[in-house]
């Protein structure tokens, strides 16, 4: 028997079980009981949010979700496939890494159209810094595939003049440059080209570890894991961000994978490997002092307190969207005002896990206001959860507020915007 023709039995003897009946299992779960009746019959298949709340309800740690997916689709995606990364490319230009005393040399063999750097001053690096630091922040408000080709170009440049200065000076421009690529990987996922996203992580920490600096790499695994989270792929993160977190690690580091390992649990409703997971996270994010640092911080720089964010995260995927929209009810009101693409990140969770818990008037409010900053920030990882809403919200297309949102989530949802 197929896993979706057993789910609706196993749900019927757990409701039985747990002496329930069909109205007041619906009314818990803020579904129509006739739709439930359906599914427990086996005439209707269930959704993958339906299967979450009833996982969760009856404290199954994942079992029945596993009966509603289908083995290696993508749950979250409409496609049920997703794209599997191809082959590297050199994204830096072809290059030669020589030891050279306590730094590495990198022979890019690049032609920018102007002289070749050959040192640094004492105000260049920090110039470049800054200018990182503002490129970043412009991330926030800006279209990824906008910032792309000055990344790109920044990246390249930081690392030829890498290779052209003095010993002294070529460490932190390698790690500068490692810090550029590895932003410019985010913004190619963004712009949902999640190979370039990979490449670019990939040079970010070659150059890293050529600048002397060997925990990038790991960081990169966290990268990796979160390309594999959007595309379904709960094994795969939760594997890559194990290797992530090893003792000799930063704290930051291991932190900010224990948080990823944890995403990688909620997709496939594991519930206790996943707020283990969130315990560990918050414990190493508790004591990091990254922020003190003169180096650019590893992960996001404007939520404040990650690891609750991430809570609230999980909380969806395990199927408890009232406890996932209290806690980011409370996490969203702390980002900065300018951080549009943070916002967005995690103000469709919040408004998501209002519509699951069936306030859906207050999700299509606080819906309507992200949608208008969308034609500033498009996100391809921000669509995906665009996308769980749109599903969620036509369960409701009597509602007025629904009715009313629907033109502007098919306008960022369109082709055009994806």
């Amino acid at each position: 028997m197929s896993t979706t023709l057993r789910f609706g039995p196993e749900l019927r003897r757990l409701r039985v079980e747990a002496g329930l009946t069909l109205t007041e299992f619906s009314v818990a779960l803020n579904y129509d009981k006739g739709h439930i009746s359906k599914v427990e019959r086996g005439e209707r298949s269930t959704s993958l949010e339906l299967a979450r709340r009833c996982d969760a309800f009856f404290g199954a740690n994942g079992e029945l979700q596993s009966l509603a997916v289908r083995p290696g689709t993508d749950p979250n995606s409409d496609s049920g496939t997703a794209e599997s990364p191809g082959p590297g490319r050199w994204l830096v230009g072809r290059r030669t890494v020589l030891s050279a005393g306590t730094g590495a040399l990198i022979d890019l063999g690049l032609n920018l159209g102007s002289r070749a750097l050959s040192s640094t001053d004492d105000a260049l690096l920090p110039s470049l810094r800054l200018q990182f630091d503002h490129l970043r922040m412009l991330g926030q408000s800006t279209a990824p595939k906008v910032l792309l080709p000055l990344l790109e170009t920044q990246t390249r440049m930081i690392a030829e003049l890498a290779a052209d200065t003095r010993s002294s000076g070529r460490a932190p421009a390698l790690l500068l440059a490692s810090r550029f690529a590895e932003f410019t990987g985010w913004m190619a996922q963004e712009a949902g080209d999640s190979n370039a996203a990979l490449g670019w992580t990939g040079e970010a920490a070659e150059l890293a570890r050529a600048g002397g600096d060997p925990h990038l790499g790991s960081y990169a695994l966290v990268r990796r894991a979160l390309v594999t989270m959007y595309g379904g792929d709960a094994a795969g993160t939760v594997a890559l961000a194990r290797r992530a977190q090893s003792s000799e690690l930063p704290p930051r580091i291991r932190g900010l994978a224990a948080q990823r390992e944890a995403q990688g649990h909620a997709l496939v409703g594991n519930e206790v490997d996943c707020l283990r997971s969130l315990d560990r996270a918050r414990e190493l994010l508790a004591g990091d002092d990254a922020r003190t640092g003169a180096e650019p911080v590893i992960g996001t720089t404007h939520v404040s307190d990650p690891a609750a964010m991430s809570t609230g995260w999980c909380l969806h995927d395990l199927g408890r969207p009232k406890a996932a929209a209290e806690l980011l009810d409370r996490e969203c009101r702390r980002l900065p005002p300018h951080a549009l693409r943070t916002r967005a990140r995690y103000g469709f969770r919040r408004s998501l896990a209002h519509a699951a818990s069936g306030e859906v008037e207050h999700a299509c409010a606080i819906a309507e206001d992200l949608l208008g900053v969308m034609p500033a920030v498009p996100s391809a990882t921000v669509n995906s959860d665009v996308r769980r809403l749109a599903r969620e919200l036509s369960r409701f297309r009597s509602s007025r507020a629904v009715r009313d949102l629907q033109p502007a989530l098919a306008r960022v949802l369109a082709p055009a915007h994806s």
